[in-house]
């Protein structure tokens, strides 16, 4: 018997909202997976009361509203920069981030209900519906897959199943493993029928951990990597009474000894712009004594400005350039940006109206004895794809970052976490260097083997891991787990339209 039939509109909805938010807790940096699969589980009887299709999409959209406002409610930290010009932005930017995003599920919610199926199989439809629009969400205008579930098992040996199926197909397996439970827990159903979707959730999470437990272990490298993070807070990186200070500390950071490897600082860490930036170049060559520098820079190609990363090779010269392709829309640009730009709406980290401009795409860069480097800066990191479009494989990923912007809560841990996660999905390590952190070396699996502190200025000497071969997933991306749900989908409704559901 559903307890939620009968029960008010606002009623569902409040409740709605409070799994939400409840299910976001699964997140960094709290890490409560379980948090997540009560409230996905808890939220399918409220979806089952649904009597229209239009309360069906009501309810998923309360649900994911509360979810990505508790999710990305780091999302006001960037107008606290600038709180004079920004700040009144800052509730407007979360209410309709988290409330354009939840527009996916709520139209997930309301295609499961479009379909007319019976409430026994209601489960089964949202799967594939949330499951699939979740890949929208990913894609779609550049893509926001942010917060995205699968995130909730990163420090869990689930999270080995991305090399498999990488974060979408993790996420459909969430749902699958988690939804039917609710649909089978709070219908007229008989103990036998109940059984079955549990079942099912026992045996995925027993290959889960057996695929983990079979991964081969991480084989420490030969060469070390200094991390530097100098912890420049974004409202004094650009002060000119500050550029100094920041600038000599990651210079002391760098000639500390004993010499490493190879030396990464983070994102636009060099004062200036490239094309004038051979003095700092030459400091920075002479501190690192011979060791090869992958540093964070901007780059100014009049008309166009870009957010690069240069490598400086053993003789100190410029060695490789590469320029972020995925930029972050309202903050490096914006659309439209000159039009706006009338109006005093610029990027947050934007210097004209339509701010940074897009370098070519993914692209490999050598880094000496250690092989090659696939290159992400920032938001990047966080785009399964982009990783995936590299031109050949990479022997390690290289992410430099400026987490200043997010805060101190919750966003420099999603971030991480979405690192982790790339170095699953590609069996690579991951060398990681923030501003204000957290900086870290993460090897194969997804663990963190040295970080420093959010926060903390310095510098970390790690040994880089040993990649493994090039996993399923590096190997076919998304596109298998997206026909899949597909199919399923267009099964479901061909049986719907035949009465068969």
């Amino acid at each position: 018997m559903n307890p939620a039939e009968g029960w008010p509109l606002w009623l569902r909805l409040v409740l709605a909202a409070l799994l939400g938010a409840l299910g976001a807790f699964g997140l960094a940096p709290f890490g409560y997976w379980l948090a997540t699969v009560v409230a996905l589980i808890l939220i399918v009887p409220l979806f089952l009361a649904s009597e229209t299709r239009i309360r069906a999409a009501w309810v998923g959209w309360v649900f994911a509203t509360g979810y990505f406002a508790h999710a990305l409610s780091w999302i006001t930290e960037p107008f606290q920069v600038d709180a004079a010009r920004h700040a009144w932005m800052a509730p407007f930017a979360l209410v309709f981030l988290a409330g354009g995003l939840a527009l996916f599920w709520a139209f997930a919610f309301w295609a499961s209900r479009q379909i007319g199926a019976s409430a026994q199989r209601q489960g089964l439809l949202l799967v594939v519906a949330l499951s699939l629009v979740e890949f929208g969400r990913g894609y779609l205008l550049t893509g926001f897959p942010w917060a995205g579930v699968a995130q909730v098992w990163v420090d869990t040996p689930i999270a080995q199943i991305l090399s498999l199926i990488g974060p979408y197909g993790l996420g459909a397996l969430t749902f699958a493993a988690t939804l039917p439970v609710g649909a089978a827990l709070f219908a007229n159903r008989s103990i036998a029928r109940f059984a079955r979707p549990c079942a099912f959730t026992v045996v995925c999470v027993i290959l889960a951990l057996a695929y983990a437990a079979a991964r081969p272990p991480v084989l420490e490298g030969e060469n070390t990597v200094r991390l530097i993070q100098p912890n420049a807070p974004q409202h004094q990186k650009w002060d000119p009474d500050y550029e100094l200070l920041f600038f000599t500390r990651q210079i002391e950071f760098t000639a500390a000894q004993p010499k490493p490897d190879l030396i990464v600082w983070p994102e636009t860490s060099v004062p200036g712009w490239l094309g004038n930036a051979q003095p700092h170049l030459t400091v920075i060559a002479d501190a690192a004594q011979g060791t090869p520098v992958f540093l964070g820079i901007r780059r100014w190609d009049d008309p166009r400005i870009y957010n690069s990363m240069v490598y400086l090779d053993e003789t100190g010269q410029q060695n490789g350039l590469y320029s972020k392709h995925h930029l972050a829309p309202f903050g490096e640009y914006v659309p439209f940006g000159d039009l706006l730009a009338r109006f005093g709406i610029y990027g947050l980290a934007a210097t004209t109206g339509n701010g940074f401009s897009s370098g070519p795409g993914p692209a490999l860069m050598d880094a000496g004895k250690l092989g090659r480097a696939l290159p992400l800066i920032c938001y990047e990191a966080v785009f399964p794809q982009d990783v995936n479009g590299a031109p050949g494989r990479a022997d390690f990923l290289l992410q430099i970052t400026n987490d200043a912007w997010f805060g101190a809560r919750s966003g420099p841990y999603q971030h991480l976490a979405q690192a982790q996660m790339r170095a699953i999905e590609q069996g690579l390590p991951m060398m990681r260097s923030a501003n204000t952190g957290v900086s870290a070396m993460i090897d194969p699996l997804g663990q963190i083997t040295a970080s420093l502190l959010l926060g903390q200025a310095g510098y970390v000497d790690a040994v880089l891991p040993r990649p493994h071969a090039a996993t399923f997933y590096s190997r076919t991306g998304d596109s298998p787990s997206f026909f899949a749900l597909l199919v399923l989908f267009a099964m479901f409704w061909r049986n719907a339209r035949r009465g068969r559901l």
